[in-house]
């Protein structure tokens, strides 16, 4: 949990506060909040010095040699392994099993060190960029917090589950626990998403979701919510897509959404970002005509899972469309086979996602079904291995 890094101690919270105070004492001596140091390119805005942007180059290109190179070789020693012991590689080998066969193999292993290197180092390098300038980015992030043409709603007195504080991706602080939080995760999976081979510099990715959230059957679209928005690149997308529309989204990491308003507001896009629990939003029964999450229940607890598909289903509208995109769990198109399981591990005990196991044992559309929802899995093609469900509310 958060809590292990001595970033996130009393000490480091009370610096946290000071620094906070020194960044409004500098924006207010500049009077300029809009930090762009090298300028942006489309979207984005480029990294803060050369040196910065030179190793998140060498990282990215790493990761996409591990993904294209390695990784290959990787699966192939691995099928080889179990053929050798007599096991089909189709085959749903209990988990037990296929470490013991494949624990001790150098390539294998090279493979998943590889991918935890280029997260430590690539976590690394935004980390301490970000926290070297922390006044400045600070005093950039509070004088956004008041403007538009969105809004920002951040409670900092609210509970934080203890499950939201796990450091996922192995990302310094998780999502609540670090002042930049939203910086280092967007850089961080630009990096992320070149090595899937799916470019998302210009929020490429979540432009194309987007565009594919379906409408409810009448095509009244006046309320959008993405639930564990982290920094807005879809809530963004769906305003983008429906101008006349109010757009929301809430995710329990304030950094994460400090961050995305900034951002927001700089595309000058208007949406509406408030710290809130997917499990408890705090919305009016009947609110919304869309619900959409993108890679939000994997990475919670089953019990939440299915708290935030309650939930979706009570402010929903009537006719309303729910559109959770997320890995493939409890259908005929699950996940299988002996390396799938393996890399599901991989990715549960490696890139601290803690839930994944939990949530690939759960039948999601049978969970929406148990809330209400009438289900569809011939939704429009999702990226990769997501699922491309559709929960309509009965009228």
């Amino acid at each position: 949990m958060i809590r292990r890094r001595t970033l996130l101690g009393d000490g480091a919270l009370a610096s946290f506060l000071t620094s906070a105070s020194k960044g409004r004492r500098a924006a207010a001596n500049t009077g300029s909040y809009d930090v762009e140091l090298r300028g942006t390119i489309g979207r984005l805005e480029r990294l803060p010095t050369l040196d910065v942007e030179s190793r998140d180059d060498f990282l990215t290109g790493f990761r996409s040699w591990k993904t294209n190179q390695l990784q290959p070789a990787s699966r192939k020693r691995f099928n080889n392994l179990l053929l050798a012991r007599g096991f089909d590689p189709n085959d749903d080998l209990s988990l037990d099993l296929i470490l013991k066969i494949v624990k001790n193999d150098h390539l294998i292993g090279t493979d998943a060190r590889a991918r935890s290197a280029v997260h430590d180092l690539m976590h690394a390098n935004f980390d301490n960029e970000f926290r070297s300038k922390a006044d400045m980015y600070l005093a950039e992030m509070e004088a956004a917090d008041d403007t538009g043409p969105g809004t920002l709603e951040l409670n900092p007195n609210m509970h934080i589950p203890d499950y939201t504080r796990h450091e996922i991706h192995t990302q310094p602080g998780g999502y609540v626990g670090h002042p930049f939080a939203g910086h280092i995760y967007h850089y961080s999976t630009n990096n992320f998403y070149v090595g899937l081979n799916s470019i998302n510099y210009q929020d490429e990715l979540h432009t194309r979701l987007g565009s594919q959230v379906p409408k409810p059957e009448d095509g009244k679209v006046n309320r959008l919510l993405d639930m564990g928005c982290g920094i807005g690149q879809l809530a963004v997308a769906l305003k983008e897509r429906f101008p006349e529309a109010k757009v929301w989204g809430i995710d329990i990491g304030a950094p994460m959404l400090r961050y995305g308003h900034l951002r927001a507001n700089e595309l000058n896009v208007d949406v509406n970002f408030a710290q809130r629990l997917a499990e408890d939003t705090k919305f009016p029964d009947n609110h919304f005509d869309v619900v959409a999450s993108y890679i939000l229940h994997h990475e919670v607890t089953e019990q939440a899972s299915k708290q935030i598909i309650n939930e979706t289903f009570r402010i929903l509208r009537p006719g309303g469309v729910f559109f959770p995109l997320d890995f493939y769990t409890g259908t005929s198109r699950a996940i299988t086979g002996a390396y799938n399981r393996y890399s599901q591990w991989k990715d549960h005990r490696w890139n601290h996602e803690i839930w994944r196991l939990e949530y690939a044992a759960m039948d999601f559309p049978g969970e929406m079904r148990n809330a209400g929802f009438e289900v569809s899995e011939k939704g429009p093609p999702a990226w990769r291995s997501k699922h491309n469900l559709i929960g309509i509310k009965p009228a």
